[in-house]
């Protein structure tokens, strides 16, 4: 079933895997399936890409391939991570813009995934040393950091007042317009993996009493108020979401992911997205494959657009679940950081670099970022 290699990717005239099979997402024309997922990497100081982001992105770049950018930040108290970009900025935008050229120039197509924290802070990341803000006053308990080592500590969130919420939906509206203004071909809204919209959305976390709390139509409020300020703002064909309704990140669990799920595919399908990116069940904490009788197919079915999954996929699980029609493209994380010519790896059947964990969010701006071999060091 493997084609023989030529050109950038290597799919050749035989019939190519399923994953290297072209894809019309929207108005862009995908020459694979195999998507780079958004991988927080802790490497832009003070809140601003650097330039050796240019490498990082541009060596994971092919001609119609899709990337998506690392969790950026809407504004000033978006943070939870130190030295995460940004995008409320000039500086910001500005600094984006060579790091989108890089991918554009490699005929990429590059939507920048933004984001809140919410609760996922401390006051040392805030500005003035305020509380994180949240749909709760509850804390998060110290967690251990995802390189294993660190433990993560946060401060007591202060809970939104129903008025500054659309305060909050604006930060995401201008963030989604500076994305475009660098030169993004889209935006990713990050609704995943226990950050603000996504504590919102779960009812372990959201105790609210007003209009977005309570219900599921209510918990779901912000989020898709969110959308509708970008949609408006910037096109539906230049916007994605994340979604994780099975996962407990951060605390941020569910009673009922199933319904949370489908809610939120069907009421995205009102506003046309281009894109609809589910985290597998089977990747209920993070970093960690889990087995789940639960699946993702009712969503897949629901949404009319594009969907990704993502979550602990390889080969093998990604070429069935295209060609068992579960998804429309496959996103790879860690193993697409550690192989930087992953699709060409896939087209081979070429054997995979491992990934280096305790290298994922230290400041160097080449050690675990911009030195994976290529197969041609390899080989």
């Amino acid at each position: 079933m493997d084609g023989k290699v030529q050109g950038q990717i290597g799919v050749s005239a035989e019939a190519p895997i399923p994953l290297l099979t072209p894809y019309t997402l929207g108005k862009f024309q995908l020459s694979h399936r195999v998507v780079l997922a958004p991988l927080t990497r802790m490497r832009s100081w003070n809140n601003v890409p650097q330039p050796h982001a240019i490498l990082h992105y541009s060596q994971r770049t092919t001609k119609g391939g899709l990337l998506i950018a690392e969790a950026t930040g809407v504004s000033d108290t978006a943070q939870g991570y130190p030295q995460t970009p940004g995008i409320w900025t000039k500086e910001q935008i500005e600094a984006w813009k060579p790091i989108v050229d890089a991918v554009h120039a490699k005929g990429g197509i590059f939507f920048c995934q933004i984001w809140h924290v919410g609760r996922v802070s401390n006051t040392g990341l805030q500005p003035n040393g305020q509380a994180p803000i949240s749909c709760t006053d509850k804390p998060l308990t110290p967690q251990s950091q995802s390189n294993g080592i660190d433990v993560a500590q946060f401060s007591t969130p202060r809970r939104l007042t129903t008025e500054e919420i659309p305060l909050v939906v604006n930060d995401f509206r201008l963030a989604a317009r500076n994305a475009i203004e660098a030169g993004f071909d889209g935006v990713e809204i990050h609704g995943a993996h226990g950050y603000l919209l996504d504590q919102f959305m779960k009812d372990h976390v959201n105790d609210r009493t007003d209009k977005y709390g309570g219900s599921l139509e209510n918990r779901c409020r912000f989020p898709l108020e969110v959308v509708e300020a970008i949609v408006d703002e910037i096109g539906a064909d230049k916007v994605g979401i994340r979604l994780s309704p099975f996962a407990d990140y951060a605390e941020a669990g569910d009673s009922n992911p199933e319904a949370l799920g489908l809610y939120m595919v069907e009421s995205l399908n009102k506003y046309g997205l281009v894109y609809c990116h589910m985290v597998e069940p089977r990747m209920k904490t993070i970093g960690e494959k889990s087995e789940s009788p639960r699946c993702l197919l009712p969503m897949r079915k629901a949404f009319r657009g594009t969907f990704i999954v993502a979550g602990g996929y390889d080969r093998e699980d990604g070429n069935n679940v295209v060609a068992e029609n579960r998804t429309d493209l496959v996103a790879y994380g860690r193993v697409f950081l550690a192989n930087p010519d992953l699709p060409k790896r896939f087209a081979r059947n070429a054997p995979l670099n491992k990934y280096h964990r305790e290298t994922f969010y230290i400041p160097d701006p080449v050690l675990g970022y911009t030195d994976y071999p290529f197969l041609e060091d390899t080989e």
